[in-house]
């Protein structure tokens, strides 16, 4: 029996929700219908007592066991307590009760009212770009020079770097082009904000050691620290966030436009890399294996590693079978993707507000990057990549 939802109708106050699924919950789509009153002029008290089950003792015709009764709240909503199931303790059914009930929701919407001019939404349009650096002085100059021509609205960027175990000038250089950029240029090529961070991890690795294959967990895991450190304290209203490393070598001026246009929450170009070929040509090839694809073959692979088995790509000791961005057709323009690297990665910033960032951790035998991919994957994010879409990295 569905009670009537006439305004002027005693019972009007209840309705009956079947709250089985989240669907149903909230009132919408639900199998429970809503009629008007049968008897449009008699709403006697009696009745009202029988639907409910009233003084006379006879058991409610609602079942409990299954079914949740939430009061609908008009604008002048005042308790009723005559419509109040008889079940409820008693109480809920006094008086002071359901009115202090009434003055809590009403402070609470009050506060809301209160707080809501403060607190912040994403900027829409606006981008965090973050670059941790370590050592890199002699990048500095092209890392800016490639920034410049980026064509995107400079008052939409904000920048923030982390300067860790570094030992040459990378952090006065950094402290000289802020000063440069936020207080002596013309107003026009200022960034939002420009934020410098240190913070040392006391690391240290010979570069002639940084791509040995037993030395990458604890290498990577010290970048994922150092990244997750970078985000949690530059991000604050930006809609975006663009990682980028600092010895890119090129990338298009358009690039920040042609990956937001896909509308991904996490998405990336190919990286190449350039070396000088027999007659003095060119000869690229892809500079970051850990943008890469799960086949079946590397997936049965998986499932025959233990628990603590660590993967890392581009080492011939060390077949996974995956998909890199250089194994795709001309035709796919656009491929969903199981790892990421960190050359150029633009991400939702809603990503990271989940709780997504870089695994110091073995995640599905992955960290930082690639690890950061499978959690975003883990939470029902997309992460895409373009393999026809080129940018350049240094060698080394």
């Amino acid at each position: 029996q569905d009670n009537c939802l006439r305004p002027d109708c005693d019972s009007y106050t209840r309705e009956k929700v079947y709250a089985q699924t989240p669907r149903d919950r909230d009132g919408r789509n639900n199998d429970s219908e809503r009629r008007e009153c049968p008897e449009q002029d008699r709403h006697s008290s009696e009745k009202q007592q029988d639907a409910f089950g009233g003084s006379n003792g006879t058991d409610s015709i609602l079942d409990t066991s299954d079914t949740t009764y939430i009061e609908v709240l008009g604008n002048n909503y005042k308790p009723k307590i005559a419509a109040m199931p008889s079940w409820l303790p008693k109480g809920a059914q006094s008086s002071a009760n359901t009115e202090r009930l009434t003055a809590e929701s009403q402070l609470i919407l009050k506060n809301n009212g209160d707080v809501a001019p403060y607190t912040s939404e994403p900027d829409a349009d606006s981008i965090l770009i973050l670059t941790p650096l370590k050592n890199n002085a002699k990048h500095l100059a092209r890392y800016f020079a490639l920034l410049d021509k980026i064509r995107y609205p400079r008052n939409r960027i904000s920048l923030a770097f982390l300067v860790s175990d570094s030992t040459d000038n990378t952090q006065q250089m950094l402290v000289e082009s802020r000063q440069w950029y936020q207080e002596k240029a013309p107003v026009e090529v200022r960034f939002k904000r420009f934020e410098i961070y240190r913070q040392d991890f006391f690391y240290s690795l010979p570069r002639s050691q940084r791509h040995l294959r037993n030395k990458q967990r604890e290498r990577r895991t010290m970048m994922a620290r150092a990244r997750n450190y970078l985000w949690t304290r530059a991000l604050q209203t930006e809609q975006w966030v663009l990682w980028i490393d600092g010895d890119l070598e090129y990338y298009p001026p358009n690039i920040v436009r042609d990956l937001m246009v896909h509308d991904r929450d996490v998405i990336v170009p190919n990286c190449l890399v350039r070396r000088k070929a027999p007659q003095n040509r060119w000869k690229h090839s892809v500079y970051d294996r850990n943008a890469w694809q799960e086949t079946p073959k590397s997936l049965n692979m998986i499932k025959k590693l233990k628990e603590d088995d660590f993967l890392v790509e581009g080492y011939k000791s060390l077949k996974t079978h995956r998909k890199y961005l250089d194994n795709f057709s001309k035709n796919e323009t656009i491929v969903p993707l199981d790892g990421v690297g960190g050359t150029f990665t633009l991400v939702k910033s809603h990503v990271h507000r989940s709780g997504v960032g870089f695994p110091a951790w073995l995640f599905q035998h992955q960290v930082e990057t690639e690890g950061f991919a499978k959690l975003a994957k883990a939470h029902g994010y997309g992460v895409f990549g373009l393999p026809f879409y080129y940018i350049r990295h240094v060698v080394g």
